[in-house]
């Protein structure tokens, strides 16, 4: 009997490749899409400020940027449930190439925005298409790779993922030395398309709709080159009627507009008129959104979107949470009815069974703890450096931030590798362990600590630890699942990361400013320290210091306490799982059996 085409496959029998595993360059074009959406977000906080000044915010308005970061954010994670499951469903290449596609559409916007709004959105679609990418991938990989087999390449995966943080940075650094800000995103458009079209060919899933093809790059020419209006065309006598509203009251009428609308809707009919090969699956859609559990997926949302929002956007020099009063019950609702929702439908969203064994659920909690602790590295970490040895030295912060980031990606490799050795939940015990120590080192810097070769060590060690938990926690919650529920899986793997940062960022940061405040207040004022020179009191700002660095101890300390429950955690529940030297030799002992 034949197999749906909407099912993927059964779970290979251990030291087996399933005979439809994507190939090889599938995987690397998927893991460079990886790379590309990564550095793009520690790009754009570089090049915050001047994004801000190109939409017309000024700069003392900062806290305008909150819906450009938030945006990116939001779309990152409130989606990630329906991609994840789309992944399974439709196939790991298509979800993919729609992410990468997603990805590019919001780069174009963003490149060409001239207002607040059009930034937000093209961030949103940004953030979008780069969270589907990575449960795509690594289901790419545990679709290739038997158990036994998988720790590796998941590592690699992971350390690709974090030398965006590395990467980032500099190539935004590089690009703005040469061109402004809209140059960032004009360089994603044509990486996302580029690499859309990669996966696509070497996927090679079906033959393409030529004519669909053709009807799609039209409208999206069309599109771009309105939004763009480069001066060349838009100033030419002839070409600039292009843009000429054909009827003035309606700005939307230009001949651009037009031809894009129109090659629009013959996509569409084409669509409809030939499913097969079609380049929108527009046929039966109905009965695909049954599949996905429309209905579900929108209470995710709901749920995920409030929550990020309620952390993202909060100012936390004040507040833990943002609207607290409104967001965080519609996430409660939201998600309570999602659980509901998902044991009585059919084909849920969310296979809650899926997560029953203790190292799905396991994985799930170690993460959510790691990302604590790694949001207390992003930022604390080159605060303190602007507070001690480089101040006012942003670029010298964000270097002492990269003696850490550095290590993270060759930690996710050794991980990987160390997988097949010893059982996963050591490697992730001991890699989060050491960031648990290094943290606690962190809590004893003083002003000149940073100068020193032992807070390079200290870095290079928190980083390490970070990255030898990557491919243990993946390599886990991907062994104890079926390969029917790899997408949605990797999905919560990321949304608990990215849940524990963004908690983890409000928490500590709000202990650690009532830390800081009670200190300040134990010192007293100027006027009581030095009476004859209240305006120049070294006794005062010493104090202050001191209640600086105070706030970014507790940081710390609150980091390593994150950090030692995550390497507990991973040594009680990541468990259940057979990813590691055992695996081997089972798997060449039942190949001798059968042979």
């Amino acid at each position: 009997m034949s197999r749906s085409p909407h099912r993927p496959p059964a779970e290979p029998a251990p030291g087996a490749v399933q005979r439809s595993a994507p190939g090889l360059p599938v995987v690397v074009l998927a893991t460079l899409a990886v790379l590309v959406t990564a550095a793009d977000t520690y790009v754009v906080v570089l090049a915050l400020p001047d994004i801000l000044t190109g939409v017309g915010v000024g700069l003392d308005e900062l806290q305008r940027a909150t819906p450009i970061v938030g945006g990116f954010l939001l779309g990152y994670t409130a989606t990630l449930p329906l991609l994840g499951r789309l992944a399974d469903l439709r196939g790991r290449a298509p979800v993919l190439v729609g992410c990468l596609l997603l990805f590019a559409l919001g780069s174009l916007l963003t490149a060409t925005a001239d207002a607040l709004g059009p930034a937000v959105l093209g961030r949103g679609l940004q953030g979008i298409g780069a969270g589907g990418l990575v449960p795509a991938t690594l289901a790419l990989v545990a679709d290739r790779w038997p158990p036994e087999r998988r720790a590796l390449p998941l590592g690699v995966v992971g350390a690709v993922q974090e030398a965006g943080a590395v990467l980032g940075p500099l190539a935004g650094a590089a690009v703005l030395a040469f061109a402004d800000w809209r140059a960032i995103f004009w360089l994603n458009l044509l990486l996302g398309l580029g690499l859309a079209a990669g996966v696509a060919v070497a996927a090679r899933t079906r033959r393409p709709d030529v004519v669909g093809l053709a009807l799609a790059a039209l409208s999206g020419l069309a599109v771009g080159l309105q939004l763009a209006e480069p001066a060349v065309l838009a100033e030419d006598v002839t070409l600039g009627l292009l843009y000429v509203p054909l009827a003035e009251p309606w700005p939307w009428t230009t001949p651009l507009v037009l031809v894009a609308l129109v090659a629009a809707a013959g996509l569409v009919a084409r669509s409809l008129a030939h499913p097969t090969g079609a380049l929108l699956p527009l046929r039966g859609l109905g009965g695909r959104a049954r599949e996905v559990d429309a209905l579900g997926s929108a209470l995710a949302v709901v749920a995920l979107g409030s929550l990020v929002w309620a952390f993202a956007a909060a100012d936390t020099a004040t507040q833990v949470v943002a609207h607290g009063w409104l967001l965080l019950p519609v996430a409660a609702v939201a998600a309570l009815l999602f659980v509901l929702q998902e044991r009585r439908a059919a084909d849920p969203v969310l296979p809650l069974d899926a997560l029953r064994p203790v190292g799905a659920w396991g994985a799930l909690v170690v993460n959510l703890l790691v990302g604590v602790a790694l949001v207390a590295a992003l930022v604390d970490v080159p605060l303190f450096a602007r507070a001690t040895t480089t101040p006012g030295d942003q670029l010298g912060a964000a270097l002492v931030l990269l003696r850490l980031l550095i290590a993270v990606p060759v930690g996710a490799v050794a991980g990987g590798w160390l997988c097949r050795l010893v059982a996963p939940r050591w490697v992730a015990a001991g890699g989060m362990a050491l960031t648990a120590v290094a943290f606690v080192a962190m809590t004893g810097w003083g002003e000149r600590s940073l100068d020193g070769a032992g807070s390079t060590v200290v870095l290079l060690a928190a980083g390490l630890g970070f990255g030898l938990a990557i491919a243990p926690v993946n390599a886990v919650l991907l062994a104890v699942t079926a390969s029917a529920v790899h997408g949605s899986a990797s999905a919560l793997a990321v949304v608990a990361r990215t849940v524990g940062m963004l908690v983890g960022l409000s928490l500590l940061t709000a202990v650690a400013l009532r830390r800081f405040t009670a200190a300040i207040d134990a010192i007293g004022s100027p006027f009581e320290l030095c009476p004859q020179t209240p305006a120049d009191c070294p006794a005062y700002d010493t104090a202050t210091d001191a209640a600086l660095l105070t706030q970014l101890h507790t940081v710390f300390a609150g980091a390593a306490i994150a950090a030692a429950l995550a390497a507990v955690a991973a040594v009680v529940l990541l468990r259940g799982a057979a990813v590691g030297a055992a695996a081997v030799r089972g798997a060449a002992v039942r190949g001798s059996a059968r042979a």
